[in-house]
């Protein structure tokens, strides 16, 4: 049987770092207020003019192809889960290939917010089982300077920008790659957590935006409550489904919206923050970026046969969990 395995991981980050002290000096908060209500030391921002997603997408991407060596004519597919688009079109996705002279690549865009980049790994997924690709290449990248507000402190301490690439290739090798996911999305969230213009219900207009509302809009608390609750519950979930207990676990790497809510999720389940992978001290929340930028991070310390579990949850409330048996020791990687 054919399955899908990650076998190799790219990361980019902005050289451009934005610390707690800039932003104090911007507006009316502290490093002391920041790191003990989300755990955010900076944050990485693509400041260059003319620079978008694509950017930063097709670094990652780059890095990936030149790690693993792979053929850039065997890529088949380029999936791209960001919520900061170059354009409303063409894709992202499209920009990259272009790049990156895939030759033989189609590629599209996939929309879940912070749950964007589990969903594309699970499309992919798919994509290799049902034998249609052999090789997709999958990013999560998001511009979120782009659109935030840095005169609401709630929310400008919170975003970096980054991306993060995976090569997800067929095997069949057994017991290995990809074993489960658990995915529900709740339309419910769209008060809490959203953009308030800019799409087809309310367009950009000279209104809208001298009322800027072209930036995100979140109610923090309803937020967090609901993203502790389903990240907890769907790892649980995962495990009762293939007979697990926590103890099985190898790592658990979560989305990095929240120092506070990766330790809540983390206490949920039952597991010791030794067996999760945070860093989003140095970067903050890349939105979709932010696993495969945990996993880049972490790339040394996972082994071969690793039991490692994906969960997130974003606007929208998209939220899930995934369940892979990592494919290589990382530490055996440049």
């Amino acid at each position: 049987m054919v399955n899908a395995i990650i076998s190799g991981v790219g990361g980019y980050v902005p050289d451009y770092v934005l610390t707690n002290e800039e932003l104090a000096r911007m507006v009316d908060t502290s490093d002391e207020w920041i790191m003990s209500r989300v755990g955010i030391k900076e944050r990485h921002i693509l400041t260059e003019e003319g620079l978008g997603t694509s950017y930063m997408a097709r670094k990652a991407a780059k890095q990936l192809m030149q790690k693993t060596g792979v053929d850039p004519d065997s890529i088949d597919a380029v999936l791209l889960a960001t919520t900061t688009p170059d354009y409303k079109f063409p894709s992202t996705a499209s920009v990259v290939i272009g790049k990156l002279n895939l030759k033989n690549a189609f590629g599209m865009d996939l929309s879940a917010a912070c749950a964007g980049f589990m969903y594309a790994l699970e499309l992919a997924t798919s994509m290799i089982r049902c034998g249609r690709c052999k090789k997709v290449i999958v990013i999560g990248a998001d511009k979120m300077s782009s659109m935030v507000d840095y005169t609401d402190r709630q929310t400008c301490v919170l975003f970096g920008d980054g991306a993060g690439a995976v090569l997800l290739e067929a095997t069949e090798e057994e017991n290995i790659g990809a074993q489960d996911a658990f995915f529900r999305t709740d339309g419910k969230g769209l008060p809490f957590l959203h953009m308030k213009a800019g799409g087809s219900v309310c367009p950009p207009s000279h209104f809208t935006v001298s009322h800027r509302l072209h930036y995100v809009y979140q109610e923090g608390r309803t937020v967090f409550r609901y993203a502790v609750t389903s990240m907890g519950d769907d790892v649980m979930e995962v495990l009762k489904r293939n007979g697990m207990t926590k103890d099985d676990i190898d790592w658990v790497i979560p989305h990095e919206a929240n120092y506070r809510i990766i330790e809540a999720v983390a206490k949920r389940v039952n597991l010791p923050m030794e067996r999760i992978v945070v860093n989003i001290e140095r970067y903050g929340n890349t939105s979709g970026a932010t696993i495969p930028l945990a996993i880049w991070d972490h790339e040394a310390q996972l082994k071969k046969g690793d039991n490692i579990i994906f969960t997130a949850f974003g606007a929208g409330f998209a939220h899930g969990a995934s369940y892979f048996k990592w494919a290589y020791d990382g530490s055996n990687e440049n």
